[in-house]
């Protein structure tokens, strides 16, 4: 890809050359269908990515009856159709009805189609301090094994239908016990190794879990923190507990706790302790139980059923082009959406997943990145910041990567161009979506010229539109900005929610367009003049400044760049106690070595918001504050920060 600026200023990455382009994934599927499914309109995978997008909103079943063959999934029971939409009360329609599979079991299978051979290497690996070592390596059949050995020690000790959580880092052992669970017919729970003992009860309340696999500690930047220890404060549920290295637990375990080795212990007597056979369930079963964020309060726990990992991994065979000969890299955890989006994207594509157990802000992770030969490298933005201002990877060689992928937050230009620069300014894929829709439903595409920071498409099939304040549907090809509205069909998308009213979250309310009744995703869109979408943050943190309704996230990305002293901002609004127009305040973290007066900074961000944004709009206070509150995936927590600020209005009124 060549790099070049829009008329609108976005700084552009050309898409692939037309003979270039029928080579992806989503390119040679258009080669082969485009013709017979758009007629003479269709022209190659470039010109016509557009009208071959629109189709797959217009006809999903179509298109999801391609995209099955191109995975590795395989039916015990094969659908009766792609999509029934005759239940009126399920708005999403019912998805492959009839069929019955395993999905761990497609995981683990060698198949002719994605290529996935016994010896193909599965996973690779590499732990923290051992960056001179080889890559650790397995192959699908040791990994197969090794997730039939673990699913029969299962079998021992819990009841089918149990749901088992699952609170460590994501190392190899923690996919394998991941993909054992859901062979063996049991339910995840997916809980984030960052997660305060509070937090950690609270999932294993809410899901029931019956036992929770976690480590004895945890090991980052060469430093050893507690986990077990947070376990055991969150719950007495039975524990099976993982040494961070070597064979033994290097703590005392409570009576009704299982050390890893023990656990394992109970097959010795099995006659094929490596084999088994899984458990079929319908389409629909749950598999996962996974928990939103939290940016919007209590964390509603979200149920994936066995067609959110087809969600996921088509998402990524299709934008980000994952398939055979790709390793595949990201760092995340098992407790966020993105730790089973990247182990489906890669098993159920016949990529190699690449894992590093340590701290990726380090040296030793970019040089595992070139070791392991990553060639899609996942990021989240204050990652890649993290990167460029300590330098950390100046040297390495990253250029077999094919391109990048980047999710969680705002991304910043001069950061996502400095990543391009490590790889032959190869591609940044920008992903935005929810754990509720098992993938994004907005993204970028290496068949479309691609802008930093900003998203070029709808993914395959999403239909959505932009909604003004009056809930009207703004027109396709006008710039605008709004909350966005998703068409409900949509595969892979939940259906219900352990503990909230799912119809209530995701429907009441929202606008009846074109006959359907809209989903809600809670995002703010803006609609650029040449169609790339830009996320505005969430519809909770839209601002009413004088009559003038404005995002956070707009007013934030003008005040990051108005002072070289500023490391990063939160907008805010709240109204005054006494009542009158919302007040913006503005809270700042200061780069490290640099001093600056709240009052100055006040001045400095009302000018550069006045002539950028609105010239109405004005800073009523900046607050400068060591670092922001954030959610354990790291997102900004504003609500937090607005809270403090009405507390201290609330305060100073009746003073």
């Amino acid at each position: 890809m060549h790099k070049a600026r829009s008329a609108s200023g976005l700084v552009m990455q050309l898409p692939y050359a037309r003979y270039e382009s029928k080579r992806t994934n989503l390119g040679r599927t258009m080669e082969i269908h485009g013709p017979k499914l758009l007629g003479t309109s269709y022209k190659d995978p470039v010109a016509s990515f557009n009208l071959f997008r629109d189709f797959t909103v217009q006809h999903p079943e179509v298109y999801w009856s391609i995209i099955l063959k191109e995975l590795s999934v395989i039916f015990h029971e094969s659908p009766k159709c792609i999509l029934d939409t005759a239940d009126r009360s399920r708005p999403g329609g019912t998805w492959l009805p009839g069929s019955v599979l395993n999905i761990a079991e497609c995981c683990l299978l060698p198949s002719s189609h994605p290529r996935k051979e016994d010896d193909s290497f599965a996973v690779v690996w590499r732990d923290e301090g051992n960056d001179d070592s080889n890559v650790n390596r397995m192959t699908l059949k040791e990994l197969r094994e090794q997730v039939m050995l673990v699913a029969n020690a299962l079998d021992a000790t819990f009841q089918k239908g149990d749901a088992i959580a699952i609170d460590m880092p994501m190392t190899v052992n923690a996919v394998v016990i991941y993909l054992a669970i859901v062979l063996a017919g049991f339910v995840v729970v997916s809980i984030a190794d960052s997660f305060a003992a509070n937090e950690i009860a609270t999932r294993l309340r809410v899901s029931k879990a019956k036992a929770i696999f976690t480590q004895d500690y945890i090991l980052r930047g060469g430093r050893k923190f507690p986990l077990y220890s947070r376990v055991v404060e969150a719950s007495p549920c039975k524990a099976i507990v993982l040494p961070v290295s070597g064979n033994a637990v290097g703590i005392q375990l409570r009576e009704q706790d299982l050390s890893w080795k023990d656990f394992l212990a109970c097959v010795n007597q099995h006659s094929r302790p490596k084999y088994y056979t899984p458990t079929y369930r319908p389409i629909d079963s749950a598999i996962n139980i996974l928990f939103s964020s939290g940016t919007t309060g209590e964390p509603k726990a979200i149920p994936w059923t066995q067609l959110s990992p087809i969600r996921c991994s088509s998402d990524a065979w299709a934008h980000i082009d994952i398939g055979v000969g790709d390793v595949f890299c990201w760092p995340t955890n098992l407790g966020w959406v993105m730790g089973p989006i990247l182990l489906f994207s890669c098993f159920l594509t016949g990529a190699t997943l690449a894992l590093y157990h340590g701290s990726p802000l380090g040296r030793g992770f970019g040089k595992f990145v070139q070791d392991a030969g990553v060639t899609v490298l996942g990021t989240v933005p204050s990652l890649v910041k993290a990167w460029k201002n300590t330098k950390c990877v100046e040297g390495l060689d990253w250029t077999k990567i094919k391109s990048f992928a980047s999710t969680g937050e705002a991304s910043n230009v001069d950061d996502d161009l400095w990543l391009s620069s490590k790889s032959y300014y190869k591609p940044v894929i920008e992903c935005c979506g929810g754990t509720e829709l098992a993938s994004s439903y907005i993204q970028g595409s290496q068949l479309q010229p691609q802008a930093f920071g900003a998203f070029s498409t709808a993914s395959m099939t999403t239909g959505l539109v932009i909604l003004d304040e009056h809930g009207v549907a703004s027109l396709d090809d006008k710039a605008c900005v709004g909350e966005v509205g998703l068409f409900p069909l949509y595969l892979g998308a939940t259906d219900r929610l352990l503990n909230a009213d799912h119809e209530k979250v995701y429907f009441k309310g929202m606008p009846i367009h074109n006959g359907m009744c809209l989903r809600r995703h809670g995002d703010i869109l803006k609609r650029t003049v040449g169609g790339y979408l830009v996320v505005q943050g969430r519809a909770d943190d839209t601002m009413n400044l004088g009559g003038i309704k404005t995002s956070s996230v707009e007013i934030e990305r003008v005040c990051d760049w108005a002072d070289e002293s500023v490391l990063e901002t939160a907008a805010v609004s709240v109204a005054p106690p006494d009542g009158g127009p919302e007040l913006l305040v503005i809270f700042v973290v200061l780069k490290k070595g640099y001093d600056c007066q709240p009052e100055k900074l006040k001045m400095i961000f009302s000018k550069a918001i006045q002539v950028n944004l609105n010239p109405l709009f004005k800073v009523k206070t900046v607050k400068i504050i060591p670092e922001f509150p954030r959610t354990a995936s790291n997102k900004l927590l504003r609500r937090v920060l607005r809270d403090q600020i009405k507390h201290e209005l609330s305060v100073r009124s009746r003073m």
